[in-house]
């Protein structure tokens, strides 16, 4: 009786030409997307925009070219999806743009195309840099005390800016940007490299209680202070929508990590609590829940802060009905903020149902890819990075358009690479070239295959 051994090992040219296929089929539809918003409002293609939008298109291949050599094995559906994503957000924003009269730099357009072109070459050097991703763990500590820091930048006095809804902002001289974004990265790096040292004492020490192992008090610890962290970022900040982003992407790693149940309740519990804490004590949370709850009021859509701006993009919506308006061929540029916190309202409006049905399809595969990274992993840390990258990605998609539909209460944050804004860019690009890393990581084991013959 003899057996044979056989490697078998995966061809990484048919990912690769995989990604190709599909990220021209992304190019092209992000073309035909600004070529109809062209056509649709004023008659005629912006030559200029389009060849703004070469550059991006340039990078986004040699991004292609890039993984070749260096993660010959990463995801292929990854950057077509985010690319398409992208495209459709230039393409919305440039709509909007000529609603408005804006040209040259004031474009929010001409803006996010820079931004775009920016975003993809730091992935481009985070790809390059970013070797192996366990190197990452190493520096878990630094990654939350640096995610904190961008956290508390908002409220420095100097350098914070105070928004009408959330102070999120930091602007140094003629730059500005929002830390949170960044921070999110951060704090799923330490999530990560805390919870596999931490995940023994989290997961099997503890009394059962209709049975749900309960923690011991003492474990507790970094729970509350999460919590506390994120409770701190409502009253400071007024950012429910970031506060709901943190503490829901450590509650999602820590049951990865523990498999408890019992975690995803207490947080749970925790979050609602000071939420309704907050709600009783705090004006403009109070507001938030009012502007959801009764947002049809007269009283309450009139006034300052109120919910006109939410009633305006749900009629947007409802305006778009099944097939949508048409690119070029709304009012988008009716609702306050339409470039960037309403974006997918716009888009609703224009592509219609079924055009959002298909943009939450994208979202979903995303994720759906980035989970199934997760789950093949080989070691712990990245397993927990790569879930907790795409859950962040998922959670910030539903809290954004679960509160333009009403399904939640609106907040401040924007729609993966949909929206306008250089930060939530560069952030989210980050995460494909972390995402990218991770899977190459994953496939570059070798399948192994047993033979079982006689002789």
């Amino acid at each position: 009786m003899t057996t044979t051994i056989r490697i078998r090992l995966r061809t990484p040219a048919r990912l690769r030409n995989l990604e190709l296929l599909l990220l021209l089929v992304a190019l092209a539809t992000s073309a035909a997307a600004l070529a109809l918003v062209d056509l649709g409002a004023v008659g005629e293609i912006d030559a200029a925009m389009f060849a703004l939008c070469g550059i991006p298109v340039v990078l986004v291949l040699v991004l292609h070219l890039v993984e070749r050599v260096v993660a010959p094995e990463g995801d292929p559906f990854v950057v077509p999806i985010a690319t398409v994503l992208t495209g459709l957000g230039v393409a919305m924003i440039h709509r909007l743009d000529i609603a408005e009269g804006h040209d040259g730099w004031a474009a929010y357009g001409v803006r996010q195309v820079v931004w775009a072109a920016i975003a993809i070459a730091i992935a481009i050097a985070g790809l390059l840099l970013v070797r192996n991703h366990r190197v990452l763990q190493r520096y878990r500590y630094i990654a939350m005390f640096l995610g904190v820091v961008l956290l508390l930048l908002p409220v420095i006095p100097v350098i914070g800016e105070t928004g009408a809804n959330a102070d999120v902002w930091v602007r140094i001289g003629v730059f500005s940007f929002q830390p949170g974004e960044f921070a999110k990265i951060l704090l799923a790096i330490f999530f990560a490299g805390y919870l596999v040292t931490a995940r023994d004492s989290l997961s099997m020490v503890g009394r059962t209680f209709l049975g749900l192992r309960l923690p011991r008090a003492r474990d507790l610890g970094p729970i509350l202070v999460v919590w506390v962290l994120s409770m701190g970022v409502i009253v400071i900040q007024r950012d429910l929508g970031t506060a709901l982003l943190y503490f829901g992407l450590f509650l999602v790693m820590l049951y990865v990590a523990t498999g408890r149940a019992s975690w995803i309740l207490i947080g749970l519990a925790l979050f609602a609590g000071g939420a309704w804490v907050a709600a009783r004590l705090l004006p403009y949370v109070a507001a938030r829940f009012e502007n959801w709850l009764d947002a049809f009021n007269p009283e309450v859509y009139d006034r300052d802060g109120g919910s006109y701006q939410l009633v305006q993009g749900i009629f947007g919506l409802a305006d778009g009905g099944l097939i949508g308006t048409g690119l070029g061929r709304g009012r988008p540029d009716l609702v306050p903020l339409a470039e960037s916190d309403y974006i997918i309202a716009s888009l609703g409006e224009e592509l219609g149902l079924i055009g959002v049905f298909a943009i939450l399809c994208l979202y979903l595969i995303f994720v759906a890819r980035g989970f199934r990274i997760g789950v093949a992993g080989q070691d712990d840390f990245g397993r927990l990075l790569a879930v907790g990258l795409s859950f962040v990605v998922g959670l910030q998609v539903f809290i954004v358009i679960g509160g333009v539909t009403r399904i939640i209460p609106l907040t401040g944050l924007t729609t993966p690479f949909l929206a306008a804004g250089g930060s939530s860019l560069v952030a989210n690009w980050l995460i494909v070239a972390l995402l990218l890393r991770l899977s190459d990581s994953v496939r570059q084991q070798p399948h192994a295959v047993v033979d079982g013959g006689g002789a």
